[in-house]
Formats: C-alpha cells, sequence, structure tokens
C-alpha cells in the first residue's frame, strides 16, 4: 500500500526514544519531513545522529513549558512549512497508588500528559486547518481498562481519549482526523522501568515479571515499537484519513474492553 507521506510535514513529540523515536523513523522512511523534540538534548542528539536525515530537525523542548510548545510550532512551521502531521507524545508519569500522591504529583501528571496535547493541538491548529492535517495523540492501553499502580497514567490517559473524540467531532468540518493510538505492552524503555520498578517493590525478577505479563497476551509476546509505529503512521497517512475519533488500542490482543 502507497501511504503518500512524501514531503508531508509531521511534528513527533518525545521522538528522541521509544514509541516517539519509531514513530520518526517510520515516517522519514515513508518520506515525510519530521520535527522531534526532547527535553534532553543528549537525546536529541543521539537521535539525530541514527535517524541521519536531512529531512530531520530536532529541537530541544520541555513539553510542560507552554512558551516551548508554542516555539516548537513555530519552529517547525518556519524549518519545513505548514504542518500536515501532528504526533502528541510524553513520557508517561511515575508508577503510585492514590495514598503516595500529592497534589504536585497530580499537577505534574496534568502539565505533561493532557495539557500538552491541548496545549500543542492550540498552537498547531491554523497550520493544521490550512493542510487538512491529521492529530494523533498516543496515549495507554489504561484508556480501556485501568492498570493497577498507574493511577496518574490510567487517569490523564483517559483525558486524551476524551479530548481526542471531542476534538474530531470539532474539526472533521476543517478536514482534520483526530485519533488516538493506546500502546500495551511494547518493548521500551519506559516498559522495562515500569518492570523494574515493580520487581523492587515485590521481590519478583524482572524476567519473572515479564514472563507473567507476557502469558496475559494472546499473541505471546510484547509488541515491538515499530509495529505501535505502523499503526500512528497509517492513521496518519492519506490511506487512513476516513479514520475519525478512534481509540486504536496497539497491544497484541491483551485488553479484556471491547
Amino acid at each position: 500500500m502507497e501511504l503518500n507521506l512524501t514531503d508531508q510535514i509531521a511534528l513527533v513529540l518525545a521522538g528522541s526514544r521509544g514509541l516517539g523515536f519509531a514513530t520518526a523513523q517510520t515516517l522519514l522512511n515513508e518520506g515525510a519531513k519530521v520535527v522531534i523534540c526532547s527535553h534532553n538534548q543528549a537525546n536529541l542528539d543521539a537521535a539525530s545522529a541514527q535517524l541521519n536525515s536531512p529531512n530531520l530537525h530536532a529541537v530541544l523542548c520541555d513539553v510542560n513549558d507552554p512558551d516551548a510548545i508554542k516555539a516548537l510550532v513555530a519552529e517547525t512551521i518556519a524549518h519545513f512549512g505548514p504542518l500536515n502531521i501532528l504526533v502528541n507524545n510524553a513520557g508517561g508519569p511515575r508508577s503510585a497508588v492514590f495514598e503516595d500522591l500529592d497534589d504536585d504529583a497530580w499537577s505534574h501528571a496534568f502539565n505533561q500528559n493532557l495539557l500538552s496535547n491541548i496545549r500543542t493541538i492550540r498552537a498547531a491548529l491554523p497550520s493544521l486547518k490550512e493542510t487538512h492535517g491529521a492529530i494523533i495523540n498516543i496515549a495507554s492501553s489504561s484508556v480501556k481498562e485501568p492498570i493497577p499502580g498507574l493511577i496518574l497514567s490510567n487517569v490523564m490517559r483517559a483525558g486524551v481519549a476524551n479530548l481526542a473524540k471531542t476534538l474530531s467531532k470539532e474539526f472533521g468540518p476543517y478536514g482534520i482526523t483526530v485519533n488516538t493510538v493506546a500502546p500495551g505492552r511494547i518493548a521500551t524503555q519506559r516498559i522495562m522501568a515500569l518492570d523494574q520498578a515493580r520487581a523492587k517493590a515485590t521481590g519478583e525478577s524482572v524476567a519473572a515479571i515479564q514472563a507473567a505479563s507476557q502469558k496475559t497476551i494472546p499473541l505471546g509476546r510484547f509488541g515491538t515499537p515499530q509495529e505501535f509505529a505502523n499503526a500512528v503512521v497509517f492513521l496518519a497517512s492519506p490511506a487512513g484519513r476516513y479514520i475519525n475519533g478512534q481509540t486504536l488500542i496497539v497491544d497484541g490482543g491483551s485488553s479484556h474492553a471491547l
């Protein structure tokens, strides 16, 4: 299938590692021009060196900073042109239970994992109206089935999915699609960190925790970042542009929710 992404302009937040990196790499491979951001310059430098493409532009940006988000979108448009594809993404909040969390923890998760999406969409909307573009929000399978020990993520990611559904109605008349792609157990640094935290809390080995997790997945394995990125890029492409307002779970079938 031809995805027709040559010279399309894409902004991928948190694109220096994990799912964001895989998405940026796949977009580049399909001919798009891609801007990635990270709050960590070393990660940006490493990603730029690995991707090694004249169609890549890397920008230092803290998604918790509203002015930095505005500047990121402005630099994307100034560097490559009007934006066709916005992929919202951010590092996940920490593992915790309700009684361990104070207002600062909730505020940080809200800013990083929900309000950052809102701010980026607001900044990018005039350009996306011009191009009849696509917005894809990366969330978590917890939008369908809450994950124990990840209450911050459970709450904020549900907000992201509801934001996308609402905006799909409001932005449809502009020719803009808005969807959420929600990963389950994908083999990333984030999943390893969560498994290590659980191992420390329970006394189990990381290997035992991962083996138990794989048994809950009908396909019997964790997904790869590339498999996840394929879903995002399809929704961003003309081939997927009649899919709107949906939450696509990429989890190997592990969720019990419809």
